[in-house]
């Protein structure tokens, strides 16, 4: 199944990245090949991994093997807290590269703003300027945070990747809302609350009312808030179930209770 173009979205320097992808925390090693390999033949394109999942190569071997055009895909990782500082990441991403066996990375992310945020940035700049990158970003950035970021630097981050589920949504609206008006897109991650709450009376009212699973509901509550959205799963089953979401529309009625949870 592929993509259309509806789902695939411009960032803030023009680069097109898919709206749904494939996430890889907590599948860590070996543990991330198969489940790569099989997202890619379902129709995933973009992949995020990052340093601390210990995966990169894995993950790198899944991509090699798909026989996929490099330019049809969307790989994401992320500088861990313990190489921040701007000689330490460009040296972290180094390592990342080689791992992933790619000569180019489609988005490198900051996974904390923790230590040396400016100096961290400031090598995601050089990175970006010097085509290694096509796009950078942050990841768990509060307002304070990207508001710190801007004031010393001259690149807008391209995406801000954070938690983001219904429960979290009302929690986290003022960081929407900032990154909006900053035109940063919003990536959500663990999208499917971690497989906790499923049972929810809500959310299984809803899912029974379209005729979808509580997963499909949650990924398409992120898509139609317009954010990227990232789920994981390990049963390839539930990799092709989380990308039949598709075919059918939330109404603005739902969308609603859903935002207010």
């Amino acid at each position: 199944m592929e993509l259309s173009s509806e789902y695939i979205i411009k960032l803030n320097n023009d680069v097109h990245i898919p709206m749904l992808g494939f996430g890889t925390w907590e599948l860590e090693g070996n543990l991330a090949y198969k489940p790569v390999k099989w997202a890619l033949e379902e129709g995933y394109r973009l992949i995020d991994t990052a340093t601390a999942y210990n995966n990169e190569e894995f993950v790198g071997k899944a991509i090699a093997e798909s026989e996929l055009s490099r330019e049809d895909l969307f790989i994401t990782t992320k500088v861990w807290n313990s190489d921040h500082g701007y000689d330490n990441t460009l040296k972290a991403f180094d390592i990342s590269l080689n791992k992933l066996g790619l000569e180019y990375l489609d988005l490198y992310l900051i996974h904390w703003p923790i230590g040396k945020n400016e100096e961290t940035w400031s090598a995601l700049e050089k990175l970006y300027k010097e085509g290694k990158v096509k796009a950078i970003g942050v990841s768990n950035y509060q307002v304070k945070d990207i508001k710190e970021l801007l004031n010393s630097n001259h690149t807008v981050p391209s995406v801000n990747q954070i938690l983001m589920h219904p429960l979290k949504y009302k929690a986290n609206k003022d960081v929407v809302e900032y990154c909006q008006k900053e035109n940063i897109k919003i990536e959500a991650y663990s999208p499917l609350i971690h497989g906790y709450k499923l049972d929810k009376d809500i959310f299984q009212e809803i899912a029974s009312n379209y005729d979808k699973s509580v997963p499909q509901i949650l990924l398409r509550w992120s898509l139609q808030n317009g954010f990227i959205c990232i789920p994981r799963s390990s049963n390839r089953n539930h990799i092709r179930e989380n990308f039949e979401v598709f075919d059918f529309e939330i109404s603005d009625a739902d969308m609603m209770r859903l935002n207010s949870l």
